[in-house]
């Protein structure tokens, strides 16, 4: 029994070994400047776990505020933003040295954080408060509160950097703010309970998951006339019905059809953006609640929540292919930038699953995907971002 337990426990750690040394040889040759991170938010643990992709090793564990929830990586800054809800601020790190820099008061109970593409602002719903904190990242500092809706969710700025688009759960509306003004140019009512949202690349329409009427709303979103012509108004374009407590919206990077992860139906719907169309509806797994689809458009995984399970759906099949093992209560994930590598994070197990896909190498090998490591992180962790850089000669590893 010893000497089978002495195996057991042996043969993850040689696994682990082989395993850091082929990343390291796998990465670019991008020297020892280089840093490849995942930041990972514990709700329950009042911290921020950092784990270096080069090694899957968890390589910090940065003291945040009280509660913290969203997360969200500047590119053009080698800077993460933390919110934290419990203590109604937000904790900036420096990606280079992995520790809090600043903290910047916001307002009552915000959940997210979104950042502008420039990377000189970011965006705060403060659900507590009914209002948008707005923030100047050069200066660290809030520039502006714009009143909105009740009980406001979730913030997510434009990617033409023009509009704010707000969803208020209290009143079941959406707020659209013109971020130049930093005031509120339309309130549009749409479904029960809104909350995620998902923008379109080239700005032109916004997209709203409605929990509590197992819809999503379409909102065309004011243009610049002078630009396009086009779009003069912000208005509703059509409420559609997808699955019961749709809880998430997942963009391919085309732009071209979004998935809707429906909680309480155990499904995914697909919607065809230029038309708002529901193209499709499949059976993806129990409680699904978070998707993430690869940089070619052709392969999406969904968390499913309630069975532990990741699901990997072929987007050009139309089909579910695997269904993947995971920790327990698996919610956010994120790809590498190699999208080699899958990072679900385990909210009650309290750890990170990394996932290998890989080519089968022998003809019995009929998966493409492998389980490569666990790895601790701290308790209840709810967010993930993924932050490529160049370090300076001065920061440490």
């Amino acid at each position: 029994m010893r000497k089978l337990l002495f195996i057991a426990v042996l043969i993850p750690i040689l696994a682990g070994a082989g395993w850091w040394y082929f990343r390291e040889q796998a990465l670019p040759d991008y020297g020892p400047a280089y840093r490849e991170y995942a930041y990972v938010s514990n709700g329950k643990s009042n911290t921020v776990s950092v784990i270096d992709l080069r090694t899957f090793a968890l390589a910090k564990t940065i003291p945040v505020g009280s509660e913290p929830t969203g997360l969200a990586a500047n590119s053009k800054k080698n800077e993460i933003y933390v919110v934290n809800s419990g203590s109604n601020n937000v904790s900036v790190i420096d990606a280079e040295s992995n520790t809090v820099v600043a903290t910047i008061g916001v307002h009552g109970r915000p959940y997210f954080i979104d950042v502008a593409e420039d990377g000189k602002r970011a965006y705060v719903a403060n659900s507590g408060s009914s209002n948008v904190s707005v923030i100047d990242l050069e200066k660290r500092l809030v520039i502006g509160n714009v009143r909105v809706g009740a009980a406001p969710g979730l913030a997510r700025i434009s990617p033409d950097g023009s509009t704010i688009v707000v969803s208020n759960r209290g009143d079941n509306t959406v707020s659209l703010i013109d971020a130049k003004a930093l005031r509120v140019r339309a309130t549009l009512p749409i479904c029960q309970q809104p909350e995620e949202i998902a923008v379109l690349p080239d700005s032109s329409k916004a997209f709203v998951a409605c929990s509590g009427s197992s819809q999503v709303a379409s909102i065309a979103l004011k243009s610049d006339a002078a630009k396009s012509g086009n779009q003069k108004d912000d208005r509703v374009l059509a409420l559609l019905d997808v699955g019961r407590t749709p809880v998430s919206l997942t963009l391919k990077p085309d732009g071209g059809e979004l998935i809707v992860c429906n909680f309480d139906s155990d499904s995914i719907s697909i919607i065809e953006t230029g038309n708002d169309e529901v193209g499709s509806s499949q059976e993806i797994g129990q409680h699904p609640s978070r998707g993430v689809v690869t940089l070619d458009n052709s392969r999406l995984y969904v968390t499913n929540f309630g069975s532990n399970s990741v699901a990997v759906y072929d987007i050009d099949m139309g089909r579910r292919i695997w269904t993947l093992t995971v920790g327990s209560r698996p919610d956010g994930l994120a790809l590498t930038p190699d999208q080699n590598y899958l990072l679900v994070l385990d909210t009650q197990s309290g750890d990170v699953t990394v996932i290998q896909k890989r080519k089968p190498k022998r003809t019995l090998e009929t998966s493409e995907y492998s389980l490569l490591t666990l790895i601790p992180v701290g308790v209840q962790p709810n967010a993930i971002v993924v932050k490529t850089f160049m370090a300076t000669p001065r920061s440490k590893k």
